[in-house]
């Protein structure tokens, strides 16, 4: 998974197709929980890029992508959201799946 370095790079990829972008942070233990499949979750979605966005880095971009819980996934394609799955719950692979399922592409 890439990682997001930049509101400038945010605004760059959120253009490309097919973009889904992960809020997460080193100490959330909800967000350790699903690290294990996330490479997995990648491997069968490749026509997703995927990007790691740390939320205590990216604090200003999660309050304007309304994102107030963590793990998050918010998904874009040129330039539009076409998905959010965006709650403080802990999530499974099942769940992520099928938000990834659910995309409006």
């Amino acid at each position: 998974m890439k990682k997001l370095n930049s509101i400038d790079e945010y605004k760059q990829i959120i253009q490309e197709e097919n973009v889904i972008l992960m809020f997460s942070a080193d100490w959330c233990p909800d967000c350790r929980v699903i690290e294990p499949v996330l490479p997995e979750i990648e491997k069968e979605n490749s026509k997703y890029t995927f990007y790691y966005v740390d939320r205590d880095e990216f604090i200003d971009l999660c309050g304007e992508l309304n994102v107030f819980g963590i793990p998050s996934f918010v998904a874009f394609n040129k330039g539009e959201e076409t998905g959010r799955f965006v709650s403080k719950d802990r999530k499974t692979q099942e769940e992520i799946q099928d938000f990834i399922n659910r995309i409006k592409n």
